[in-house]
């Protein structure tokens, strides 16, 4: 089964948790108790999320984090790269030469097709659009007619 860590989901938690209050700066444990996150993964999460500049951090008595811009402008994508680094099904989606079967492989070009659907469509949806509420889709096709809507546009 193909999905992102744990830690990656939790950091979309994190992320939406932050989102939800525009311009207050929460403590960490304001947000693992929201989130219903452990204080320690939190902070762990919170680092990362610092290091790729989608959070900004406070010292001090009434320090915590905000989110660095606003949460329209930070994609899917962002927050899964800040955890898991560079978006790639596969090793020949990232860059070339990283298998030695990559001359003779009849799946590479499928594989990159794939790669670029999921990455449009992660770059596409935007922490704004996670917090909206969305009724799951009644089936696997009408997800795929969804995704497909959204990477066209």
């Amino acid at each position: 089964m193909f999905r992102v860590s744990r830690l990656t989901d939790y950091a979309t938690v994190v992320m939406t948790c932050i989102a939800a209050h525009p311009g207050d700066v929460l403590s960490t444990a304001q947000i693992a108790e929201e989130a219903h996150l452990e204080l320690p993964t939190v902070s762990k999460l919170l680092k990362s999320l610092g290091h790729a500049g989608l959070v900004d951090s406070f010292r001090g008595v009434n320090g915590g984090y905000r989110l660095a811009r606003p949460a329209q402008q930070i994609s899917l994508a962002d927050i899964v790269e800040a955890i898991e680094g560079p978006l790639g099904m596969t090793e020949c989606t990232l860059s070339e030469g990283q298998c030695d079967r990559e001359a003779q492989c009849s799946v590479r070009g499928s594989w990159q097709r794939i790669n670029h659907v999921l990455d449009n469509a992660l770059r596409t949806m935007s922490l704004a659009d996670m917090l909206r509420p969305v009724a799951p889709p009644a089936t696997a096709s009408a997800a795929l007619t969804e995704l497909k809507g959204r990477t066209a546009s």
